[in-house]
């Protein structure tokens, strides 16, 4: 039951009144001071305007590349029957500069892709669980695996969708993973820094003019405590009378192990 009109005014006199006893005691030791003038905010400032702009950037990264997977089909393109595993060996035949021959930077790869057959040692075959979510938001799922780089700690983080009838990897990112998250249409993949008690976290969203997952988010986060502040001197040493420590140096924490399965479904959504 709401309060009457009368209990309402009573109670807004009782505050009137204590707002006024507070005010009162401001003025004494130890009441309220003020702690000045607010700053006025102020936007960005431009830096050397008289410039031009570039009109090009300075390198090609690629950012909205996509690859059709040749000899990889489903029955009404229902991606849940398409066999991860062949889709690593069709892009394996793909670039057989880079996953085969002595100089290949992951012939390792290629190399244990048996042990994803009949017969082979499961545990060693590259290949990762496969998840499916729509990232594309067509209704439809598309399909999200991983597979060891070797030699090497690194994982390659692909992505897919069918497209007329055909499949195309829309998203291609090779790096040192601790972790692969899906938050709603989105893909985050975490990266281990140089620097101790950070982290690399890369964001891929579906755009709809490119027909591709874009980089949209790129950036260093802290997520360890707060470590010392780096030397005044530049070269590490404490200054003149500080106190040693016995305590060991740390060390930049180790990526996942790749046989952990860096592959993970956030709890806004699982594998399925």
């Amino acid at each position: 039951m709401f309060p009457s009109r009368p209990a309402r005014a009573a109670r807004g006199a009782s505050a009137v009144v204590a707002a006024v006893l507070l005010l009162g005691a401001c003025g004494d030791s130890g009441g309220l001071v003020s702690a000045g003038a607010t700053p006025t905010a102020s936007g960005p400032t431009r830096l050397w305007p008289g410039e031009p702009p570039a009109s090009s950037p300075a390198y090609d990264y690629g950012e909205a590349e996509t690859e059709v997977v040749e000899g990889v089909e489903a029955p009404g393109e229902d991606i849940h029957k398409v066999d991860p595993v062949a889709v690593v060996r069709a892009e394996i035949a793909a670039h057989p500069d880079v996953y085969s021959g002595s100089q290949a930077l992951y012939g390792g790869t290629a190399a244990r892709m048996a042990d994803c057959g009949e017969g082979g040692d499961r545990a060693e075959c590259p290949v990762l669980k496969a998840y499916y979510r729509d990232l594309t938001g067509d209704g439809r799922d598309d399909l999200v695996l991983g597979f060891r780089l070797l030699p090497g700690n690194q994982t390659a983080v692909r992505m897919y969708t069918f497209r007329a009838d055909r499949l195309v990897q829309v998203l291609a990112s090779d790096d040192a993973v601790l972790a692969v998250e899906l938050a709603g249409r989105t893909v985050i993949i975490r990266s281990p820094a140089a620097i101790v008690g950070y982290e690399y976290r890369t964001q891929w969203t579906w755009d709809e003019d490119q027909l591709a997952m874009l980089l949209t988010r790129d950036e260093i986060l802290r997520v360890g405590g707060r470590s010392a502040r780096p030397s005044p001197h530049g070269d590490g040493s404490p200054p003149v009378g500080a106190p040693s420590s016995s305590r060991p140096p740390s060390t930049t924490p180790s990526p996942a192990s790749s046989s952990s399965g860096p592959l993970a479904a956030s709890s806004s959504g699982g594998p399925r």
